[in-house]
């Protein structure tokens, strides 16, 4: 008897983008969560709504993808996103594993993606915000890279804007982040993980 059993597909049902709310913080390296979801909502159709109960914006419908699609962005401030992502969790009775969500990654080189299905917070104060009020490791994310700077202290870098070649950059990992999300939802997060794991953008790429 073949006991061996074929992985479940890991299709996300919610999607969240970290950031931090006020203006001040618009399209910096930290927010590009939120740049990543807005980017998502344009494409699929979707409008943000505030939610109070769930002290942030969610957008939410059908569209030519699988299944009922919900993005969110977290209001409560980095280091209280998880707060956030529970009360989303419990009024619509979703598991951890349901969820997929985009953040920003210092170690990560300008232009990579990389997707995970589970692991530690990595220094990360919205991931570890999460696990705390979630209880597990067990949720996928997709980190954006945003390199590291050798001329600023680290809060200045994540704080900080993207130079005009940067912002480049940026433009074509969010075509490249909606790809593979796409892909995760018709096919599975393993498949996206397999296809654009090893993908980058550089500085005066022509990928798109």
């Amino acid at each position: 008897m073949n006991s061996d059993k074929t992985p479940n597909l890991i299709i996300p049902q919610l999607i969240i983008g970290l950031g931090n709310p006020e203006p001040k913080y618009d399209r910096t390296r930290h927010n590009i969560g939120f740049e990543a979801v807005d980017a998502l909502a344009r494409d699929w159709g979707l409008s943000w709504q505030e939610n109070k109960r769930f002290h942030g914006f969610i957008a939410e419908g059908d569209s030519s993808l699988p299944g009922k699609i919900r993005l969110l962005k977290p209001q409560t401030y980095m280091n209280r996103s998880g707060q956030s992502v529970r009360a989303v969790l419990d009024w619509y009775k979703l598991a951890p594993e349901s969820i997929l969500v985009i953040y920003d990654d210092m170690d990560l080189p300008l232009g990579r993606l990389r997707i995970r299905l589970s692991g530690s917070a990595g220094g990360h104060n919205g991931i570890k915000s999460m696990i705390a009020h979630v209880g597990t490791e067990n949720f996928a994310r997709l980190r954006i890279g945003i390199g590291k700077s050798t001329e600023k202290a680290t809060i200045s870098h994540v704080l900080g804007r993207f130079t005009p070649q940067e912002n480049e950059v940026i433009l074509k990992v969010l075509d490249l982040s909606r790809k593979a999300i796409e892909l995760g939802l018709k096919q599975g997060l393993q498949k996206a993980m397999s296809l654009y794991n090893n993908q980058s953008v550089e500085i005066g790429s022509n990928l798109c």
